[in-house]
């Protein structure tokens, strides 16, 4: 339904101008979803504390679980490998729940893992081309073998 308003153009007589439909802000659409789970998008998202004492408790066994990988002197790729994997899954909950994106839509989701992921699989793919171009280097650039040096004759 359109809307009736005068305008003011300096003439005695006002002529009624008619305007766009009134139209709901987003948020007030939403709320009137109807599903009916659009209104805790007006609001806001409300989670429960639970979840965040939960993944508090696992944060701490999972850095506990990094400590305990130095105090038990493991060493070599299992060391690593252990730390690594330690530490994305903390991070991992961390963003999922502490930044709320295991609520997001997941175009946002893909949005933000997916550039990470492809930098280190191009970085993967950059350090096997360096391994190979210095394996090659040695190879074809080794220095030869010489004959001892001979001490100066007198």
């Amino acid at each position: 339904m359109a809307h009736a308003q005068t305008q003011d153009i300096g003439q005695a007589d006002a002529q009624p101008v008619e305007t766009a439909p009134h139209v709901e802000h987003a948020d007030d659409a939403h709320a009137t979803h109807p599903h009916g789970h659009g209104a805790s998008h007006a609001q806001g998202q409300q989670h429960p504390l639970g979840i965040y004492f939960k993944i508090w408790a696992l944060l701490f066994v999972l850095s506990v679980g990094s400590y305990l990988v130095d105090f038990f002197h493991v060493q070599g790729y299992l060391r690593w490998f252990l730390i690594v994997v330690l530490m994305l899954l903390k991070a991992g909950l961390i963003v999922a729940v502490f930044m709320h994106m295991l609520w997001e839509r997941f175009a946002l989701m893909y949005a933000i893992t997916v550039p990470p992921v492809l930098l280190l699989v191009l970085l993967g793919i950059g350090a096997f081309e360096a391994d190979y171009t210095f394996f090659t280097r040695g190879t074809f650039f080794a220095p030869t073998a010489q004959a001892p040096a001979q001490p100066p004759s007198h």
